[in-house]
């Protein structure tokens, strides 16, 4: 499939991820320059983090909402309001995660002062405006064939695993057993990132991840970025095709994204399970590396599996003119 130009794509979401890209700067520009820190982690490490998310997140919607514009011209309007939406969301949790680092608190879980609070829960909201008007172009993407069938199924499954993974941001917000046995009324910190550990403790380089507890924000971010490795899998398959007699079946392409699909859900499941009973990533225990294994070798067989029965290649010169897609298949085979 050929890429839209940049310029045909949603521009509010295009111009954002611009900016994001100037905020990742700044924030690395902060890592540099400001030796503050804070829960055990460089104060800047939050907003760069958040920035780059941004970067991959918006230019994933914006390529999606200009190809659901192509397929299906009248669910556009609706598509491009929601990825505006998203848009104004998103700028605001960056300058209340970013405000917080100016101040040296926490932005996440702070209910120390009334100022701190209305932070946090105006970023609750935005989170949830997020979500949101990812949904609403999640609804709007099922509602269309936007390119092949791999490429329409990867923006699919990864639309549904991207949402599920922000929802399991949710469980964050949840008061943690500590917080919960000290019987405060109004804790100055309610949530966490970490399960069975403090949040703030020893953790892997730049992410933060704990490494001696779970930490719910491996799933999260694992699922959140399901939008773009999905449909980039589509691509690759589509660019490989004509090189490689299997791929050029597009629906051998599609049984491979299916399988993808798959295997990626059962990870973010993986993930989740062992973050929820308190175990690091780096740490798994025997039941962990089990499952880990299980999906390999299931994904692997999948794999195989699809690869075969895939069509010949139409020859040179037979069928339509010029190379071009016929009935799911692409142009001219080259081993």
């Amino acid at each position: 499939m050929n890429w839209a130009s940049l310029r045909t794509w949603h521009r509010p979401l295009v111009v954002f991820a611009a900016v994001t890209v100037v905020w990742a700067a700044g924030s690395a520009a902060g890592l540099l320059l400001d030796d503050r820190v804070l829960m055990g982690a460089p104060i800047w490490a939050k907003p760069l983090k958040f920035a780059l998310s941004f970067v991959g997140y918006t230019l994933g919607l914006a390529w999606m909402i200009t190809l659901l514009g192509r397929a299906r011209p009248r669910l556009h309007r609706p598509a491009w309001w929601a990825g505006t939406g998203f848009v104004a969301a998103g700028a605001v949790e960056m300058v209340l995660i970013t405000g917080q680092v100016v101040r040296g608190e926490r932005s996440h879980f702070n209910n120390a002062t009334p100022f701190d609070s209305a932070v946090y829960q105006g970023m609750a909201f935005m989170a949830v405006a997020l979500w949101t008007t990812t949904l609403v172009i999640a609804v709007l993407l099922f509602r269309a064939r936007l390119a092949d069938r791999a490429t329409t199924w990867s923006i699919r499954i990864a639309a549904v695993l991207t949402l599920t993974g922000a929802g399991l941001g949710f469980l964050m917000t949840r008061p943690t057993a500590e917080q919960r046995a000290a019987g405060l009324d109004d804790p100055p910190i309610t949530g966490g990132h970490s399960v069975g550990v403090p949040d703030g403790g020893p953790g892997l380089p730049l992410t933060g991840w704990s490494t001696t507890g779970g930490d719910l924000r491996i799933p999260h971010f694992v699922g959140m970025h399901a939008l773009q490795l999905l449909p980039l899998l589509a691509l690759a398959l589509a660019a490989l095709a004509p090189r490689f007699v299997r791929l050029y079946d597009e629906r051998v392409r599609l049984r491979l994204v299916l399988v993808a699909g798959a295997a990626y859900a059962s990870v973010l499941a993986l993930l989740t399970w062992q973050a929820l009973r308190g175990l690091p990533l780096v740490h798994p225990d025997g039941a962990t590396l089990g499952a880990g294994a299980a999906i390999v070798l299931a994904g692997a067989l999948g794999a195989v599996l699809s690869l075969r029965g895939g069509t010949a290649p139409v020859e040179e010169g037979h069928g339509d003119a010029g190379g071009e897609v016929v009935a799911g298949h692409l142009g001219p085979h080259r081993q």
